[in-house]
């Protein structure tokens, strides 16, 4: 006789399950499930069994007491999601290889390392401020694309010693069509193999294209180049197996570079995105944020300053939780398991709404409140908040898009207030990222 308890269920289309909801606004989808069927739902994406995660309680029970069954779902033969785009890197490969690899990766963003960075991330900072003071005061952009553009600019400076500056408008157009592609391609079992000269399917086989071209030209630049430069491209070019002595194919190598490349920017730049139209929304969080940095006298602050800037951590830290970069997590379940009364089926899709779990009411007083003062206190978040994943595959870059983060904040917002346009609330589009949908028009005040 089978005891398992019902996980509750979506209904959906006899044959395609919940895929038109899904397919058509994913994000409002989860919201919507989660208010319907709870902290865990199950759902078909056509004939795939699905589950929704929305409570920290399942995050443990899962990616961390049972990490060997709720596995990442790269297959080198039949590469899906994330995997179509960033290949077998560091994000999504596994087992060994991944071990290797975030060891050799490791040193790069240890704490004691990152210092040595700040000097380019201040200069990126500084370039983007100087072309801001060309502009008349009041000046309209979009913040989001300006972000962007910053950001780009410090994980390529810090992380491969180059500029990509000169690619910037086909650069980030095809990393949201990749990462777009890639949602569909990892909940859609209808998406057609990528060899079918589908319009989708040739739209992101070129952003790929454009992708490569860059990255693999920055590396066979720096292939010709012997001087060292001591950052991690020159750690990967360098790396050899400890038992072959083989050196990473360019291949290899080109997978990690985009994983960074794509990681280090995307995220980071919707931080601090979502985190100034915040900011321009909560004047009094801004006052109190811009009264922690009056002893810099307008300065940009240095490794030491930023350990004192407790209200500016808190700040991000709240921004991460109210607007989570990273909106979603998935894993593929390698094996019947049965976990707490609930039965989860191999070969099943595990969708975690980190935007749910931070939002969701047993774990967060006013979660719809933004209240940097929660994370001034001792209160222990460790399943609960989850901007950078959790157990050990948490995000290998957390400390370094921190420091860039509080950097680059505290160099804008002594310089410039950002007003918003309107007041019209900014809808949210999750392309594996959570972004503001078409960007954030703004203007650019000179304090």
């Amino acid at each position: 006789m089978n005891n398992s308890k019902t996980i509750p269920e979506i209904k959906g289309h006899w044959l395609l399950g919940s895929l038109r909801q899904f397919k058509a606004d994913p994000f409002l989808a989860m919201c919507d499930w989660q208010r319907e069927r709870g902290d865990i739902a199950a759902f078909k994406l056509a004939g795939r069994q699905c589950y929704l995660i929305s409570n920290s309680k399942w995050v443990e029970n899962t990616l961390i007491k049972h990490s060997d069954v709720f596995v990442k779902m790269y297959d080198p033969l039949k590469p899906k999601g994330l995997a179509l785009i960033l290949g077998n890197g560091l994000v999504t490969s596994q087992g060994d290889l991944w071990r290797r690899q975030r060891r050799l990766m490791q040193p790069v963003f240890q704490r004691s390392n990152l210092s040595s960075m700040m000097p380019k991330m201040v200069s990126a900072g500084e370039n983007m401020l100087t072309r801001w003071q060309q502009l008349e005061d009041g000046a309209q952009v979009n913040l989001s694309d300006e972000m962007m553009r910053l950001t780009l600019e410090v994980i390529t400076q810090t992380m491969f010693s180059t500029s990509v500056l000169d690619n910037v408008d086909s650069i980030s157009p095809a990393l949201e069509t990749g990462l777009r592609y890639a949602l569909k391609s990892a909940s859609n079992p209808l998406t057609p193999p990528l060899w079918i000269p589908t319009p989708a399917n040739r739209k992101f086989n070129q952003a790929c294209a454009i992708l490569d071209k860059i990255i693999y030209d920055m590396i066979e630049q720096r292939r010709q180049h012997s001087a060292s430069n001591h950052d991690l491209l020159d750690m990967l070019l360098h790396a050899s197996d400890e038992k072959t002595g083989q050196h990473m194919s360019n291949q290899q190598i080109r997978d990690e570079v985009i994983t960074i490349f794509t990681a280090g920017h995307e995220t980071t730049a919707n931080l601090l995105t979502w985190t100034l139209y915040l900011l321009a929304k909560h004047p009094v969080i801004l006052k109190k944020l811009r009264s922690e940095l009056e002893f810099l006298n307008g300065k940009t602050p240095t490794a030491e300053n930023i350990q004192q800037l407790d209200y500016s951590r808190a700040v991000l830290n709240e921004s991460l939780r109210f607007k989570p970069p990273v909106g979603m997590l998935m894993r593929k379940v390698n094996s019947d398991i049965e976990i707490e009364g609930y039965h989860f089926k191999s070969g099943s899709l595990v969708i975690y709404s980190i935007y749910n779990i931070h939002h969701n009411k047993k774990l967060w007083t006013d979660p719809e409140q933004f209240q940097p003062e929660r994370f001034l206190t001792k209160e222990n978040y460790r399943f609960s908040f989850l901007p950078f994943g959790t157990g050990e595959r948490i995000c290998i870059g957390n400390h370094f898009a921190m420091l860039e983060s509080q950097l680059l904040l505290s160099m804008v917002i002594q310089q410039y207030d950002i007003q918003l346009i309107t007041d019209k609330e900014v809808e949210i589009d999750l392309a594996v990222s959570l972004r503001p949908k078409g960007g954030i028009p703004v203007l650019l005040k000179r304090l």
